[in-house]
């Protein structure tokens, strides 16, 4: 097949079908065990109505597909996990945690950027 058409069809299918192997957990009361991890996890805490919220989902996926071998990603909606919130005392949206263990080695509160986000898990992670 050499019509340039239905390859460019086939490479944005490719394209979509690998951005959505993108692996982010929904973490919630019944799965929380997850944050247990030996393996760095980073967690967004995030909520629906939150715009901040919104723009960095974009940038965690990046994150999530750049690094997902080395580190897990994972999202809590602090609107459905009071409770899980609570815990980690989150008091602003977006928040994203990395863990190592259980315990949090990072916390960053607010919008950032990629490149920032990106530093803050290299410094993690094994390359």
């Amino acid at each position: 097949m050499n019509d340039p058409e239905i390859e460019r069809i086939m490479r944005e299918k490719m394209k979509k079908l690998m951005q959505s192997n993108i692996r982010i957990v929904d973490i919630n009361g019944d799965n929380m065990h997850l944050l247990l991890s030996e393996k760095p996890i980073i967690v967004d805490f995030w909520a629906p109505w939150c715009a901040p919220c919104k723009y960095m989902h974009s940038i965690f996926e990046r994150l999530a597909s750049r690094y997902g071998d080395k580190i897990r990603f994972a999202r809590i909606n602090v609107d459905e996990n009071q409770l899980l919130a609570a815990k980690y005392e989150i008091a602003a949206i977006p928040t994203l945690l990395l863990l190592i263990d259980g315990r949090i080695v990072e916390r960053v509160i607010g919008l950032k950027g990629e490149n920032e986000l990106d530093g803050i898990i290299r410094r993690y992670i094994e390359e």
